[in-house]
């Protein structure tokens, strides 16, 4: 397979990356033959994939102004992927041009698109870690130049838990980043899950999918995705579908799919006495 230019040497051209997968359902360019296939059956195992990433996508949004309204105006989104129109520092900084972004990932085609995107950006970088691995995040320099921990920070992650595993203990590295954190500081978590939206076979043929890619895919139900909350208390209207999250418009509207997955914001309390 010939490597376009934009691909950095070393990464494998023959496994799909759900990071190009995910570029691929929203209708992005920064993807492999490899990565459409693979994006092409998962569709197959679960229509309306790129709608349920779309919703995603519109909650991520409407998280992002609602920590704005709340006085929150750094962020830190992990599992970032590659940049589409309407990433977070261009929703943040059109409703407040002082907010600051930094973003996370371990994908080397999203990390280097981003660089190149982000190249002249004042407010926003992007740091190459990973979500496991709180401390290569946390004391980054891209971090330590942008962010002051010292104040509340909107910690996003927007559709990536549902590709760490249980034994990567996500709800303990959550809770790392939650004790970086300051007091008020913002966590916003969307995940897949087989509740909420039409039933099928609990998402086994999608998982088998993923199961062929870089990161296997993990459905998990409402009580495990509440689990990760832990160290925040849940804002109105808690842990939700996702387009039930305070809605631009009824979700109602919203087709059936658009409920396979929960999501939610919470806030780190005041410390103590």
């Amino acid at each position: 397979m010939e490597r376009p230019a934009w691909a950095p040497q070393g990464i494998d051209l023959n496994v799909p990356s759900v990071s190009r997968m995910y570029d691929y359902y929203l209708g992005g360019s920064h993807n492999f033959e490899v990565d459409r296939e693979a994006a092409r059956r998962a569709i197959a195992a679960w229509p309306g994939l790129p709608k349920i990433m779309q919703v995603n996508r519109a909650f991520m949004r409407r998280a992002i102004r609602y920590a704005i309204g709340e006085g929150v105006t750094q962020f830190l989104d992990i599992g970032s992927g590659i940049p589409t129109f309407g990433n977070v520092h261009e929703v943040a900084q059109a409703v407040h041009p002082g907010c600051r972004v930094v973003y996370v990932d371990n994908d080397p085609v999203a990390v280097a698109h981003s660089r190149a995107v982000l190249e002249g950006q004042d407010g926003a970088a992007i740091v190459s870690a990973d979500f496991r691995s709180p401390q290569d995040v946390l004391e980054s320099p891209e971090v330590e130049w942008l962010l002051d921990l010292d104040r509340p920070v909107a910690l996003m992650l927007v559709s990536v838990l549902h590709f760490i595993e249980d034994r990567d203990e996500p709800v303990k590295t959550v809770a790392e980043f939650c004790r970086a954190l300051a007091p008020g500081s913002l966590l916003v978590l969307s995940h897949g899950s087989p509740e909420g939206g039409p039933r099928r076979d609990g998402g086994r043929s999608l998982r088998q999918v993923y199961s062929t890619t870089n990161t296997p895919l993990v459905i998990r139900p409402r009580s495990e995705i509440e689990r990760l909350f832990d160290g925040f208390r849940l804002v109105e209207p808690g842990l939700v579908t996702v387009p039930h999250w305070r809605p631009d418009s009824p979700p109602e509207l919203e087709d059936p799919v658009a409920f396979s997955g929960f999501a939610g914001v919470g806030r780190r309390p005041e410390l103590a006495g």
